[in-house]
């Protein structure tokens, strides 16, 4: 791998790591907390919500510190996508495309993005490196977009119960 690629990666194991980190302390510490992102995730029909909102929060934090550091890289990018593709079917489904108008821009960007990392490795800057793990290539992306998908369709068809708008 050149310096340059090494370089792209940390940059982009920072960014989206520590992103990520950033939501599931926010649904954690966050204004309204796990009670508030609790309601939301009932409101959005994850049931149980309690429940999954410290999934989702833990998972985010998880997920992006192994990202940041480089670690287990194809586990971290399924998790990206995974956690994108839930956001995608309960909050943003629906709603278009544009983020700003609520759409699945961002969640789609992020979960294709997540893949590259698996698809290309974390680079020399990083732990799975240090310890000699060469878990990426194209079947290792493949791997985590499959993971990433059957994990969703999982959580979808066990827990996603939506409440009817039909009076």
């Amino acid at each position: 791998m050149s310096t340059e690629l090494d370089v792209a990666m940390l940059v982009l194991r920072v960014a989206l790591g520590g992103m990520l980190m950033a939501h599931g302390v926010n649904k954690i510490a966050g204004s309204g907390g796990l009670d508030g992102t609790a309601g939301w995730f009932e409101a959005l029909g994850l049931r149980p919500a309690r429940l999954h909102a410290r999934i989702a929060a833990f998972t985010e934090i998880g997920a992006g510190a192994l990202l940041l550091l480089g670690l287990a890289t194809p586990l971290a990018s399924a998790a990206f996508i995974g956690l994108m593709l839930v956001a995608t079917f309960t909050d943003h489904r629906g709603k278009g495309y544009f983020v700003f108008k609520g759409g699945w821009e961002y969640t789609a960007l992020v979960a294709m993005v997540a893949v590259v990392p698996a698809l290309t490795g974390p680079g020399r800057w990083s732990l799975d490196h240090v310890l000699g793990a060469d878990a990426f290539g194209l079947i290792w992306a493949v791997a985590a977009v499959v993971v990433g998908v059957l994990a969703t369709a999982g959580l979808m068809v066990t827990c996603y119960r939506p409440r009817s708008t039909i009076s």
